[in-house]
């Protein structure tokens, strides 16, 4: 508020003094304080700089609305009207000497342009565009200005209006925008000018200013003070305005336009001030209410059937598009908006609208995965490279190559839908990794919308000024990146998360209820377990357990929904989720709590519902010890060959009968053999298999097709060492890096045949089976690659003590380590070699002479 004493216009909320000189007040004469020291265009909150520009302000100093008339009386509007013309006319007067300071600073703009093309310039023609940068076109603006308001003065009725003119001066802000940008620049070139050359300091200190029409007076200002002018008139103007809807009807035709004009003035003054100071956020809505800052987060948006990452900014009246633009190093953060919906004007688009949706092109998951164990790689170097001596120029070099792949995963990750449609527009496509974001988005959005919208169309300069309000608003600054991260920020978890989802309560009425549970990792969130449909109740006890790979991972969500029956509204898109969220939370995996060894039970609340879950963790290191069973009877943990010479088979039984339950049912399972099994599951039937239950068939028959797959890769999983051997581990590591393809062929066959009989019969029928999984790509998704990600360490990762010896030992950020993406390889290299028969492969010996 102390600001406010040191403003050149003294009676801002009461009736302003139109005298002769306008607006200019006391101190604006030379653009310089009271102190003689320059000041700049801007407000500052320190009581030294003054003059400044200023908007009304409220006791919090933040800019206020107009206050209507609480109602002229009848006998008061011809009072009101006669004062409004007053205002108009004092604000006239005014404008004529503005006009005549502008020529003035015109007039010796001919003579210099015609002196910078001789041998002698007085300027050259650089420092007159940057000294006289604008003043045209202001000129310009305020004459048309002018000439069209003093007629309406002239033949003044209380039927006259003005607002459309004072809307249309305030529309073309945009120019004084430009000319404050450029104000300090010219100042400091002028005074260069003047000291290097006789001739412009004369012409500078001496310009001459005409009077008032009827009057004969001139008067000598200086070229600085001039120049200071543009930057008073914008803060006269606004007081001007106020002043006018004091003295305007509410139902006269000039309020609504007036009141625009007013926020539009006060939007700019807003922005000018915020280059300075950032606590003035407040840019007003049509209705005059402060436009806040809702949500805003980095979204993938598909424009012109290509992904482009924006930043997505929700208001309280409109969403707003942005992207980012390429500035120069040094130079502040600046935003380009790419389009803005008005909430009043927003829907969220059904699948039966006549808008054709863009086609959305999905990578194959095998190339998300390679990316992943880029990264890792990159992880793991920038890790070494920092215990280096010198290390440190090239961890900036690989930091900068991960963020770039970290950004790519980021923008070709996503995959579901999220529609905004603007009902007398276009639609716009944006894709998520999770329906958990878009139902927050969606929330927000809806909430908001629940209020009295008035459609808001924003300037050219207003959407300008909302857009470069963005920088400092922004709640997300950066893209979860691991770049954009402090070295400090905890990594996450590495392991596997065990989590049994307990019951639920608080549903109104009874439904088909289910939960999904969904981790971060590489920066979004992934589904990755969902329990079974509970039919028809209000309070589900699904009691099931799943067990999640964390890849870095430092949250959990439990997503709860109503199964949705209705085949009319399925979407023909694959990846719409058309279930209705009932719930959603998100907990911290908080590394302390997690690792106890014990369950540690926890509740989400989520719009009124309880969901009742706990969870324990196992760290990498633990979970991949192949650890012998101490029942050598059972065969889970029990050597491959001690099972297959008790049962008499050439491929143990567990393995032959998940293979075929799976090929029976699963085969057009969407993920299957990625997506987790329910845990208790899953150890039901080991312990069947463990104990030769004669009631194996009739559970695999009954028994969720998840569950068995799981069971399978926890069989190969627990083998007290790797089905393709300890052995021959280094072997196969270094014949998938050969780079001729008949050396590889030749070595990768000979390892083949170098494996065990029941260890060779095993994979071959295990591979037959994934391919022919993977001949169902279509329909369940699942590449050869997907299936070598998923089976390739479990076949090939070392037993504990073989990875002590050739220090194979995975750090906890070693998931998609150099070991990990060789296993994948060689897997994905016998799927993807023609059939290979047993007895093919003894027969053709003499093909194979490396020695292993």
């Amino acid at each position: 508020m102390d600001a406010l004493k040191q403003q050149p216009v003294k009676q801002q909320d009461s009736e302003c003094n139109y005298n002769t000189d306008g607006y200019e007040g006391e101190g604006a004469e030379d653009g310089k304080s009271q102190d003689g020291s320059e000041t700049l265009p801007y407000i500052d909150e320190s009581p030294t700089m003054s003059p400044q520009l200023c908007v009304a302000q409220g006791p919090d100093g933040e800019p206020i609305s107009p206050t209507p008339p609480e109602g002229l009386h009848e006998g008061d509007l011809g009072k009101g009207l006669e004062m409004k013309k007053l205002v108009l006319s004092g604000f006239l007067t005014s404008e004529e000497i503005y006009i005549n300071q502008l020529e003035a600073l015109q007039l010796p703009l001919r003579p210099l342009k015609a002196t910078a093309t001789t041998s002698q310039p007085v300027l050259t023609m650089q420092q007159i565009d940057t000294i006289f940068y604008k003043i045209q076109d202001i000129l310009e603006i305020h004459k048309e200005f002018y000439d069209a308001l003093s007629p309406s003065i002239q033949q003044w009725d209380e039927k006259v209006t003005v607002g459309h003119l004072f809307k249309k001066l305030a529309s073309q802000l945009g120019v004084y925008k430009a000319f404050v940008d450029n104000y300090k620049i010219a100042l400091e070139t002028a005074e260069k000018c003047s000291q290097a050359n006789i001739q412009f300091q004369k012409i500078s200190e001496n310009l001459k200013v005409k009077g008032p029409k009827d009057s004969k007076d001139c008067s000598t200002v200086s070229m600085e003070a001039l120049l200071y002018k543009p930057i008073d008139r914008v803060t006269r103007s606004t007081l001007v305005l106020h002043d006018l809807l004091k003295h305007t009807p509410e139902d006269h035709p000039d309020f609504p336009l007036l009141q625009d004009a007013l926020r539009i003035s006060q939007n700019f003054l807003s922005s000018i001030n915020e280059e300075i100071d950032p606590r003035r956020t407040a840019v007003t809505t049509p209705k005059g209410e402060a436009r806040q800052l809702v949500k805003d987060g980095f979204l993938v948006e598909v424009s012109e059937s290509s992904r482009k990452l924006r930043h997505v900014f929700l208001f309280t009246d409109l969403l707003l598009c942005a992207k980012m633009k390429k500035t120069a190093v040094g130079r502040h953060q600046q935003y380009e908006c790419k389009w803005y919906i008005p909430l009043a004007d927003l829907t969220f688009q059904t699948p039966d609208d006549s808008d054709p949706c863009p086609s959305i092109q999905v990578l194959p998951e095998h190339e998300i995965e390679e990316m992943k164990m880029k990264i890792s790689v990159l992880k793991n170097e920038i890790q070494k490279e920092k215990k280096a001596p010198k290390g440190q120029s090239r961890v900036e070099r690989l930091r900068k190559k991960m963020n770039e792949q970290e950004s790519w995963l980021l923008l070709h990750s996503p995959t579901i839908p999220f529609r905004v449609h603007n009902k007398h527009g276009k639609t716009f496509l944006f894709l998520l990794s999770s329906d958990y974001e878009r139902s927050e988005w969606r929330e927000s959005i809806q909430k908001l919308q629940k209020k009295d919208l008035q459609v808001c169309i924003l300037t050219t300069y207003e959407l300008q000024v909302l857009t470069n309000s963005c920088v400092k608003l922004r709640t997300v600054h950066n893209i979860p990146v691991t770049g954009n991260k402090d070295d400090e920020e905890s990594s996450g978890l590495y392991g596997f998360l065990h989590v049994i989802v307990h019951s639920a309560k608080g549903f109104k009425e009874s439904a088909n209820l289910y939960c999904t549970l969904e981790v971060d990792s590489f920066g979004y969130f992934v589904s990755k377990a969902k329990t079974r449909v509970f039919r028809d109740t209000a309070e589900p006890s699904w009691n099931e357990e799943f067990e999640i790979e964390l890849e870095g991972s430092q949250y959990l969500r439990i997503l709860c929904y109503e199964n949705c029956y209705d085949k009319s509204m399925l979407n023909k898109d694959d990846n719409e989720i058309v279930d209705k969220i009932m719930g959603k939370g998100q907990v911290q995996l908080d590394p302390q709590t997690v690792q106890s060894k014990n369950w540690q039970m926890d509740v989400i609340e989520m719009n009124g519902i309880k969901v009742e879950f706990s969870m324990k963790f196992t760290s990498r290191d633990l979970s991949l010890k192949r650890t012998p069973s101490k029942k050598q009877s059972g065969v889970f943990g029990v050597k491959i060959s001690v099972v297959t010479k008790r049962e008499r088979s050439k491929v143990p039984y567990i393995v032959r009968q998940c293979i075929e339950e799976v090929e029976k049912r699963g085969i057009d399972e969407v993920g299957i053999y990625r997506i987790s099994g329910v845990a208790t599951d899953i150890q039901a039937l080991k312990l069947a298999f463990d104990t030769n239950t004669k009631d194996i068939l009739m559970m695999l028959s009954d028994m969720d097709i998840n569950a068995i797959a799981g069971t399978l890769k926890l069989y190969f999983r627990e083998l007290p060492e790797p089905l393709l051997t300890d052995r021959l581990y280094p072997a196969f590591m270094e014949g998938i890096a050969l780079s001729d393809p008949a050396a590889k062929e030749n070595c990768m066959m000979h390892l083949l045949r170098s494996l065990p009989e029941p260890n060779i019969m095993t994979f071959l029928t295990l591979l037959d089976h994934l391919k022919r999984v993977a001949e169902k790509e279509p329909v369940n998704k699942m590449s050869l690659h997907n299936l070598a990600t998923v089976f390739g360490p479990t076949l090939l990762r070392p037993s504990e003590s073989e990875s002590l010896k050739g220090q194979h030992i995975m750090s906890a950020t070693d998931i998609w380590s150099h070991d990990v993406m060789g296993q994948v390889q060689v897997l994905l290299y016998y799927l993807q070699h023609p059939p290979i028969s047993y007895a093919e492969l003894k027969r053709n010996t003499l093909y194979f002479s490396t020695d292993v």
